[in-house]
């Protein structure tokens, strides 16, 4: 049997399907994008100084329990593929959203093109990074907003299995207004990817459209090890 390419992977992916979860719910999983031989890789390559540009102790900053790093430009293939290929299938989905809560802007077709923009706006930095958590460990709910221009979607690939560890459950909230917020708590396994809402969504009221804010996180591991890799669309200042 022959191995698919990460191109095949992801081109076989049913996108209509996908656009249509992810523009109703803000948020979907796909399953088996990665190999487990890629996972491993990515977890391994943790440990390499000249493929990352800043390392984040999350308890520093009070983000939380464990460690992130971003990477930097010139990105590893692999990412960068996911990143461009990915981008080019969701942001009709951001458009819409755009659209449907009457906000004037609209995203360009090409991640290249998205790129440009952030850097005309002084966004060079890349944000890809790749998350840590041992025993304890535990992401407070949060926005990933790096500056002026922001793309409203993105997504983390998983690379422990769920026998790995336990806790450590993908969270998301929704801030319904004047109402209480709800929670979805995701458990992906290794390889999938989760495609969510980085700051907000429309949803379909009486009266139109109205905005449901989103934050995400991940709640405390109760052992084992977790990584996971969180691909954002937009580039930061610093």
């Amino acid at each position: 049997m022959m191995i698919q390419s990460l191109d095949e992977r992801l081109e076989e992916k049913d996108w209509k399907t996908i656009s249509g979860e992810l523009h109703n719910k803000g948020f979907v999983q796909v399953k088996n994008v990665l190999l487990k031989e890629e996972c491993k890789q990515l977890i391994e390559n943790y440990s390499l100084v000249d493929t990352y540009r800043k390392t984040i102790t999350m308890e520093r900053y009070r983000f939380g329990a464990g460690e992130y790093k971003y990477f930097r430009y010139p990105l590893p293939p692999l990412i960068t593929n996911i990143r461009e290929t990915v981008y080019a299938k969701i942001a009709p989905v951001a458009n819409a959203w755009m659209e449907e809560l009457n906000i004037d802007q609209q995203f360009p077709p090409s991640h290249e093109e998205m790129k440009k923009r952030c850097a005309d706006h002084g966004q060079i930095k890349p944000t890809v990074l790749i998350l840590k958590y041992g025993v304890g460990g535990f992401n407070t709910l949060h926005q990933d907003l790096y500056g002026e221009i922001y793309f409203p979607i993105q997504l983390v690939l998983f690379l422990n299995s769920t026998e790995d560890y336990t806790g450590g459950e993908f969270v998301l909230t929704e801030q319904i207004p004047r109402a209480q917020s709800k929670a979805n708590v995701l458990r992906p396994d290794l390889g999938d990817m989760l495609l969510f809402s980085t700051n907000f969504r429309p949803v379909k009221g009486t009266k139109g459209y109205y905005r449901v804010n989103m934050k995400h996180g991940v709640s405390p591991l109760h052992n084992g090890e977790r990584h996971s890799l969180g691909i954002i669309f937009h580039d930061a200042l610093s």
